[in-house]
């Protein structure tokens, strides 16, 4: 994280007019960490399923790791804040919950790329991979619902680690503060509730015809491309301060104006056109979509495990949805009003 190359990005300024700087390595510390898992292996020095085999190990330390960390990150917040950002709730169990810096950083060490990037997405994408492993090693095959599940996971987490600086501007780095909600979330929650599919699928080994995995594999990969499209034209309009054409048209957008609190104004350009002009959270329909095809096809009904992932999924993001929707109508006031008579639609298109 910190001797892997990246260019500098610049984050968004925050309520209180700090602007964020990030090193762009994601996809080159992500795959490197791959190949060395995948050197470890080849070279004996532990098998393919050692997560697997350590997973209730691993679980409990890092459960320990994580609530003793988010003690910490609630004094470091009082005592030594990293920046403004920063600050009491007043009320002492929602600061350990909630947190107290927005940027917390130790020794330039940036605390939230670490908990929600190289530690959460890195442990789902490794995770996903030795459970197949565990399949084989345990079983002797490898099923065709198990590839096709490790598969889209692998290309989702690799898409993340690619649109890396856009998830730099969203409510969880921007809004969320580094507390027990955000860390232990991705420290303990992500890495064992994310890769459930793929762990459900070790001792379940019913196999599939390569045609119905073949159906479900494309459909997932076009799910995970369209959340990536989604995303990557809002950043490109951002980058490109709206001048840009969407569809074969100039984009249209709204100027919507703010204030921080150190009182300075700012204004944002609100994307009207493209997906952006269907729904306001239209990249949430795809993120579904994309964990329901490698969750669900591949699980008994009767079987809840599986089906967690996805299911929390939804009350996640519908929560998310309305947190961003009440944050923007406080943060523009009548111009999110504009902004909501264009585009009327919350998540689905049409619906809602």
């Amino acid at each position: 994280m910190r001797l892997m190359p990246g260019p500098e990005f610049r984050g968004p300024i925050s309520p209180c007019g700090n602007v964020p700087l990030y090193k762009l390595n994601g996809v080159k510390c992500f795959l490197f960490s791959v190949a060395a898992f995948g050197a470890g292996v080849y070279l004996k020095i532990f098998p393919g399923s050692i997560v697997f085999d350590n997973f209730v190990k691993l679980t409990a330390a890092m459960n320990l790791f994580a609530f003793g960390f988010c003690g910490f990150l609630t004094v470091k917040g009082f005592c030594f804040p990293s920046s403004s950002d920063s600050g009491s709730s007043g009320n002492v169990v929602m600061d350990f919950y909630w947190g107290t810096e927005l940027y917390p950083r130790i020794l330039g060490w940036d605390v939230k790329v670490f908990t929600n990037c190289r530690f959460g997405m890195m442990f789902w994408g490794l995770g996903s991979i030795s459970f197949a492993c565990a399949q084989y090693e345990h079983h002797g095959v490898l099923t065709l619902p198990m590839l096709v599940s490790v598969s889209l996971q692998f290309i989702y987490v690799f898409k993340f680690f690619w649109w890396e600086s856009g998830y730099f501007k969203t409510i969880d780095i921007m809004h969320d503060r580094a507390g027990y909600y955000i860390c232990w979330g991705c420290l303990v929650w992500l890495p064992t509730l994310y890769t459930s599919p793929a762990s459900f699928l070790v001792h379940h080994r019913e196999d599939w015809q390569p045609l119905s995995a073949l159906v479900v594999f494309v459909a997932g990969v076009v799910a995970i491309y369209l959340n990536y499209w989604v995303d990557i034209q809002r950043q490109e309009f951002r980058a490109k301060d709206g001048r840009m054409k969407i569809n074969g048209k100039e984009a249209e957008f709204i100027v919507a104006s703010y204030e921080t609190e150190d009182g300075k104004k700012h204004e944002s350009k609100l994307l009207l056109s493209g997906w952006w002009g269907m729904s306001r959270k239209i990249n949430y329909v795809f993120e579904i979509l994309s964990a329901f095809l490698w969750s669900v096809p591949f699980a008994h009904p009767t079987f809840l495990t599986p089906n967690l992932y996805w299911i929390f999924l939804v009350i996640l993001l519908l929560d998310r949805a309305y947190r961003d929707d009440v944050r923007c109508r406080e943060k523009y006031g009548k111009d999110w009003n504009r902004y909501c008579e264009c585009v009327p639609y919350l998540l689905f298109p049409g619906i809602w």
